[in-house]
């Protein structure tokens, strides 16, 4: 797996990198030792970065992802975890909060420091409180060595780019804002890097937008934009191929030019991580994109933040 810095610090990433959401049985249960093996299969080409919370699964993702790195060489892998968020619609950027969050998530992965620290989904809580608080106490553990790069993530990217750029953190993770139907992250990516703070594109697939079974009921993209992605899948099953594929590959293909370091796509599944392997490594068809554009022209770059949907992520 192709591996590129992430920003200033230091950390090489592969560009394809696992979220492990899915490992809290956040959609279905998930076994450990279905756990074991979907960490196993990624560590084995390459995909060694690894993206939890302690909100996924409310602890179970980390506790699974820990038990499946126990025995694997600290070195050999990066994890990266939040604090902040602990519920469907709970956040706490406090100062107890985030100094009693780190440990926990320290006791539940099984390490003794992470790489990349993140406050979670910051647009939903208390922005006084997240930088008076939450980003100096991480600064202070930072300084300790109990972890080594601080982050933030959230879907609002201007708010996402100003704190970056007045806080100086080390990374910015964004998510649905890099795929085939919302492109926004590309300028603001581009800038960030600039700036010397990596970032990662998160849900490639768009939270399930962008696969052949559409949007669940709960998800808040507008049903203009749904019936639209519907019709690309259909356009995409008419070549012979998964949306699914068609989506990560261009995410992965075009990362690099806007400045993005990583696409963190989720899986709690040993074949659908080789499915992810295997895709980012093929070419993308361009006349496929080509009518890909065309069909997504007039909802692209329509995000639920600009045309909302019935459902909703979170909820504050």
């Amino acid at each position: 797996m192709k591996t590129v810095p992430l920003g200033h610090t230091g950390i090489q990433v592969p560009v394809l990198a696992m979220g492990a959401a899915s490992l809290g049985s956040i959609y279905h249960p998930v076994s450990q030792l279905q756990a074991n093996e979907t960490v196993a299969t990624a560590l084995s080409h390459g995909v060694n970065y690894f993206d939890v919370a302690p909100y996924y699964g409310l602890t179970k993702a980390e506790t699974a992802l820990g038990a499946a790195l126990k025995g694997v060489r600290r070195e050999s892998y990066t994890l990266a975890t939040k604090v902040g968020r602990y519920g469907d619609s709970l956040w706490d950027f406090s100062r107890d909060a985030t100094l009693r969050s780190v440990e926990e998530s320290l006791s539940r992965l099984g390490c003794d420091y992470i790489d990349v620290i993140q406050c979670h989904d910051i647009e939903y809580g208390d922005m006084t409180q997240l930088l008076d608080e939450a980003l100096p106490t991480l600064r202070e553990l930072r300084d300790s060595g109990v972890v080594r790069h601080i982050g933030i993530t959230g879907y609002d990217l201007p708010l996402l780019e100003r704190v970056a750029c007045e806080q100086k953190v080390d990374t910015v993770m964004a998510y649905c804002t890099w795929t085939l139907q919302d492109r926004r992250l590309g300028a603001v990516a581009q800038r960030l890097n600039e700036a010397g703070i990596g970032v990662l594109n998160a849900s490639p697939l768009s939270m399930g937008l962008l696969t052949r079974s559409g949007a669940p009921d709960w998800h808040p993209a507008h049903d203009d934009v749904q019936r639209v992605c519907r019709s690309v899948s259909e356009l995409c099953d008419s070549y012979g191929v998964n949306i699914a594929q068609i989506a990560l590959q261009f995410a992965l293909t075009t990362a690099a030019e806007h400045g993005i370091a990583s696409t963190v796509i989720g899986t709690a599944s040993a074949e659908n991580m080789l499915d992810n392997v295997r895709w980012s490594e093929q070419p993308l068809d361009p006349e496929l994109l080509d009518n890909i554009n065309a069909l997504m022209a007039p909802v692209l770059n329509i995000g639920w933040d600009v045309l909302p949907g019935n459902g909703g992520k979170a909820q504050k």
